[in-house]
């Protein structure tokens, strides 16, 4: 059981921003369970480096968009740290395609991954959080949940329904000394967007004020406040780390 150290509990942590939040909260004095529905092998990979941080860490598989995994990952989770201070819902997946040629299954597909099984995760946690009286949630929305994206109808739906979902547990839970948050990302180096032709990539950060695009660590960063005790007089707020891109 984990007395001095904080736990979190990072959905989607086998690489990206999943991966690079565990590194940063375990540096920061977390103990970390990462989650993820394949690539177990990398996912092992990143707790070897949040261990060498010096964090106690589990991984655990299973689909998110199961009700009874994502209950299974909570009750493993205290099970073997008497405690889940903060939830990530980073876990996330895109299926892209124009509305008229969309399937049910492309649009069903996503919104269980995005949004489906933030609400699993949450309404497991929030009973062990109640009791405790403190926790940190953060969601992981995007831009195009908040501007919207042509071909991604499913995503962006999903995005902002994470928000809507944000803001009414945060009034929900907030004088349990819970405190819900979203962060949306926007233009991230991440092995998805390293494949996009250069011309693509050039004509995203033409529209970025910064005039690039962000890191993995950049988004960590955020979330890694909003995680901590920090954060205490900050809820139901979606915070866009996207350098201008959605203005």
């Amino acid at each position: 059981m984990s007395v001095d150290r904080r736990v979190a509990l990072i959905t989607g942590a086998s690489r990206g921003i999943g991966a690079a939040t565990a590194r940063r909260l375990s540096s920061d004095g977390f103990s970390v369970v990462l989650t993820c529905r394949s690539g177990a092998d990398a996912a092992q990979a990143v707790a070897q480096q949040c261990s060498s941080l010096g964090a106690q860490t589990l991984v655990l598989t299973g689909d998110c968009a199961d009700p009874s995994v994502c209950k299974g990952w909570v009750d493993a989770a205290l099970e073997r740290f008497g405690r889940v201070d903060a939830l990530i819902n980073n876990a996330g997946k895109t299926h892209d395609g124009l509305l008229m040629r969309m399937s049910d299954e492309q649009f069903d597909d996503v919104l269980r991954t995005n949004l489906y099984s933030a609400f699993y995760l949450m309404r497991a946690v929030c009973r062990p959080m109640l009791r405790a009286k403190y926790g940190r949630i953060v969601n992981l929305s995007s831009v195009a949940g908040v501007s919207g994206n042509v071909g991604q109808s499913n995503y962006a739906a999903s995005k902002a329904g994470l928000i809507g979902l944000t803001k009414s547990v945060a009034k929900e839970l907030g004088g349990k000394g819970i405190t819900v948050n979203a962060v949306a990302p926007g233009a991230i180096e991440t092995d998805m967007t390293q494949q996009l032709p250069e011309e693509n990539r050039s004509a995203m950060t033409s529209r970025i004020s910064l005039g690039r695009m962000g890191t993995v660590e950049e988004v960590a960063a955020v979330i890694a406040f909003l995680a901590s005790e920090s954060s205490s007089y900050l809820t139901g707020q979606v915070l866009t780390v996207d350098g201008s891109l959605a203005l």
